[in-house]
């Protein structure tokens, strides 16, 4: 939350233009989107420690090809970003994911109440929220490519390259974790089409052969 607050502040107080932004023309501004991005940094070598912890907790399972490469790469990037891109347009992407963490952050330390879980049914829409975050981080650095400011060029289009990565690893996550596994409402539909024969419910033949019943006793 505190990096978001902080992006937020320097980048309006610095007249970032959304749009495009380049390394060096706002000054004061840049020097503190730089150091809040150097904190973003850290923040991943912390985020990094989560697959420590899935391995001393032998949660096997949890340690995804798409855990192990979104933030392993994602230290070594920011690597790169603070050496050479440390502020202008890399504000954007890490403004955005900081305000997926906050949401993402809230459902986990919510998610640690028993009471509280039952009310944590937005869960997938965690996911498409990060899928949006992607989305939009690409938008916004295509956007720079077609009308240029300075920025490095070949930064852009690494930067749009690996966000189509997570764009399609997150897709494939998402199919295989919520649109696989059939809901309730399905199963009950079915339950219901199965009593159904020659477009008539089970029911009405009930009552077609006890009124047929009646008949012959009478």
């Amino acid at each position: 939350l505190c990096f978001l607050f902080q992006l937020i502040l320097a980048t309006w107080e610095g007249g970032y233009n959304l749009q495009c932004q380049n390394l060096h023309s706002a000054g004061e501004a840049d020097i503190r989107v730089a150091k809040v991005l150097w904190w973003y940094y850290f923040s991943k070598v912390i985020e990094f420690m989560d697959t420590i912890f899935f391995v001393l907790r032998k949660k096997s399972s949890q340690i995804t090809f798409l855990h192990v490469y979104h933030h392993a790469t994602m230290f070594n990037i920011w690597w790169c970003v603070l050496n050479w891109i440390p502020c202008g347009q890399s504000f954007f992407g890490p403004t955005l994911n900081s305000f997926i963490h906050v949401l993402m952050y809230s459902y986990y330390g919510l998610s640690v109440i028993p009471s509280m879980r039952k009310y944590l049914w937005w869960k997938k829409y965690l996911t498409q929220a990060q899928l949006i975050q992607f989305l939009l981080t690409i938008v916004h650095t295509l956007s720079a490519a077609v009308k240029p400011c300075g920025f490095p060029f070949g930064c852009l289009m690494f930067q749009s390259s690996y966000m189509a990565t997570l764009v399609i690893l997150f897709i494939n996550f998402y199919i295989k974790t919520y649109r696989k596994a059939p809901s309730r409402t399905s199963v009950k539909e079915t339950s219901v089409t199965t009593e159904i024969k020659n477009g008539f419910h089970k029911d009405y033949f009930a009552a077609a052969n006890g009124l047929q019943n009646n008949k012959k006793a009478q």
